[in-house]
């Protein structure tokens, strides 16, 4: 079976699992970031390269205090739990977003984790956090004016060499949880070409069969990429 390379989850369905079980929202929360450590490791595991993961968007920030602060309490145990595990997992973490306007230490724990990783040969973990493709579209756009580029020299790899994700190949297969049916401006160029898949299961209720049933699927379809 062919494995795709890149993978990107969008994480959706957290608050309305909760509340579908009369939970406190936050709870939902919890308990999609513990399906995603566990699918993180099942992807690796299977044989997949490149996963990343939508987890804060830059819209995100309109959410109640605290909830957002809840958030924040669960990136921090994340990546402590990531850098603790680092030597036996092998992963190598990054992140996409502008991780330096989280408060507190957050910034910090994040670029530990990123310096710690950054020589490991083990499935990349991208973890979109502070994160919008319209604006990563126009961040990239910045950068190469202030490198006054000559526009006869500005091509498609070139202008991704500004990207948050310069070093991770083109999405292969999106996966967005809870019925949601839209992209929710994530990795629009780097989705160019990706097989979407867009599943009823809130993100809490998906596993390990859920991800082998969308590659089954995957190898099913016909990629042309134009052809």
């Amino acid at each position: 079976m062919n494995i795709p390379q890149h993978v990107a989850i969008i994480l959706d369905g957290n608050r309305r699992w909760a509340k579908e079980r009369g939970l406190p929202t936050l709870l939902g929360h919890k308990k999609g970031f513990e399906q995603a450590r566990k699918i993180t490791k099942y992807a690796a595991k299977i044989g997949i390269k490149y996963l990343s993961f939508f987890a804060f968007s830059t819209e995100n920030w309109k959410r109640s205090k605290d909830e957002k602060l809840y958030l924040f309490k669960l990136y921090r145990l994340w990546a402590v739990k990531e850098f603790e595990e680092l030597n036996k997992t092998g992963f190598r973490v990054i992140f996409s977003g502008d991780i330096d306007a989280f408060p507190d230490d957050l910034p910090i724990i994040f670029k530990k984790l990123i310096d710690k990783s950054k020589d490991n040969t083990g499935m990349v973990v991208n973890l979109c956090l502070n994160y919008g493709s319209k604006q990563e579209i126009l961040r990239a756009t910045k950068l190469a004016l202030v490198d006054k580029l000559n526009p006869d020299d500005l091509s498609e790899e070139k202008f991704y060499s500004y990207f948050y994700t310069k070093d991770l190949p083109p999405v292969d297969l999106m996966i967005r949880s809870s019925g949601e049916q839209r992209i929710s401006n994530f990795l629009l160029w780097q989705i160019s070409y990706a097989e979407l898949f867009f599943i009823k299961k809130r993100w809490p209720d998906f596993g390990q069969d859920d991800l082998d049933k969308i590659i089954e699927e995957f190898n099913n379809r016909e990629r042309r990429i134009g052809k």
